[in-house]
């Protein structure tokens, strides 16, 4: 009993530990599956379009429920802003897992447009992509904080502050996820690539931006 009172205890008194490990674990996944490291089954054409489509479903619902939390808390409505940011948390815990099997069991798209348009495009993607990947520790720092202190208690941390930095980046980075869905997809068209570790080019590679183009390409 009193090892099962200390596990719980220690997430409430380390939130950064926690929030660390569960970041190099998040990153960790998306690395593997761009990297073809992890062991991922092979999908088809049919069913890769079905999964960015699934994609873009949740996303849409994890953006509605992030800006009904805020609207909720601004109207000091805890209870109902609680639910609707852990609602928007799995959400983005459904979307990991939807991603990992469309990036590493299936092919990436490149958009069909030249032009202006297409440089857009490559700079909403890319802010996009980035912003994802910034918003995760903030994120479950924000998530860690509210699970495992009571409303009370959260006045005397950083939740407030750390949750309209999360608010912020992850909206946004949905939000453009959004658009260069549409655009992709219902707009402009695209054309099919084939697998790439796209990601690991883009954390680590030294190359200009024109040389690693392809890798903003795909949503």
């Amino acid at each position: 009993m009193a090892v099962a009172d200390d596990l719980q205890r220690w997430p409430k008194a380390h939130p950064r530990a926690v929030t660390t490990i569960l970041s190099i674990i998040g990153y960790a996944l998306v690395i593997g599956a761009f990297g073809g490291f992890l062991p991922l089954p092979e999908f088809s054409r049919g069913t890769v379009i079905f999964l960015g489509d699934a994609i873009a479903v949740v996303n849409t619902l994890a953006l509605t429920a992030i800006v009904a939390g805020v609207y909720f808390i601004r109207n000091d409505q805890i209870r109902k802003h609680r639910a609707a940011m852990l609602t928007a948390f799995t959400l983005i815990m459904v979307f990991l897992v939807l991603y990992l099997l469309k990036v590493g069991g299936g092919f990436e798209k490149a958009i069909a447009v030249e032009g202006p348009v297409r440089v857009a495009y490559l700079v909403m993607l890319a802010i996009h992509i980035l912003l994802s990947a910034l918003a995760v520790p903030v994120v479950l720092h924000a998530v860690v904080l509210g699970l495992t202190h009571s409303p009370a208690e959260l006045r005397d941390t950083i939740h407030a502050r750390v949750g309209r930095i999360a608010v912020a980046a992850w909206g946004l980075s949905l939000a453009l996820g959004i658009v260069t869905y549409i655009l992709l997809n219902h707009v402009y068209g695209w054309t099919p690539r084939g697998h790439s570790a796209g990601l690991l080019l883009l954390l680590f590679s030294t190359r200009p931006l024109s040389a690693v183009r392809p890798i903003f390409d795909c949503e």
